[in-house]
C-alpha cells in the first residue's frame, strides 16, 4: 500500500501534530481556503456528522495552506470540532500530490485540490478521494468507512 507523506504541522492551537499521533483510521482531508463557500460547506458538514467519526474511532484533520490565525477564526465562527492543519507553503499539500491547476472565478489558478485520504495507523493509505464534492463529501466517507 502507498505511504503518506511524512509531516509535521502545526494545528490551530499551536500544537504540533505527525505521523505518529495517526491512531487507528484517519480522515486528512485537504481543502482550498478557510472560510470560503464550498470549504465552509464541507467543514460543517464535517462538523455535524463528527460523531458518526467518533464512532467509528476514526479521527478528522483538515489541511489548508491558511495561517493559524485563520484556522483559529475559521473554528469559532464554524464552532468546528476537530483540528486543522497548518500548511502555509503547501509542503504536505504537494508532497501528497494534490496541488494543481484548476478554474477559480473563471481564472486558471495553481493550488490546493480538494482531496481527501483515509490513512491507518501504519502510515498507509487505505483510500483516496480526488476532486471531492463538498456537498457529499462526508456521505461517501461514511459509506467507505461502514463498509470497512
Amino acid at each position: 500500500m502507498e505511504q503518506f507523506p511524512q509531516f509535521k504541522l502545526e494545528n490551530q492551537n499551536g500544537d504540533i501534530i505527525t505521523n505518529d499521533d495517526l491512531k487507528g483510521l484517519t480522515v486528512i482531508y485537504f481543502y482550498p481556503k478557510d472560510n470560503t463557500p464550498g470549504c465552509t460547506t464541507q467543514a460543517c458538514d464535517l462538523r455535524d456528522n463528527i460523531e458518526a467519526f467518533n464512532d467509528l474511532d476514526v479521527t478528522v484533520y483538515g489541511v489548508s495552506g491558511d495561517t493559524k490565525e485563520s484556522h483559529q477564526k475559521f473554528i469559532e465562527k464554524k464552532d468546528l470540532n476537530f483540528d486543522l492543519l497548518v500548511d502555509e507553503n503547501n509542503e504536505l499539500a504537494s508532497a501528497a500530490g494534490v496541488i494543481g491547476d484548476k478554474t477559480v472565478f473563471g481564472k486558471k489558478v495553481r493550488g490546493i485540490v480538494r482531496t481527501t485520504f483515509i490513512v491507518n495507523e501504519n502510515n498507509e493509505i487505505v483510500k483516496r478521494f480526488d476532486k471531492v464534492s463538498p456537498k457529499k463529501h462526508v456521505e461517501q466517507l461514511l459509506e467507505f468507512l461502514k463498509e470497512g
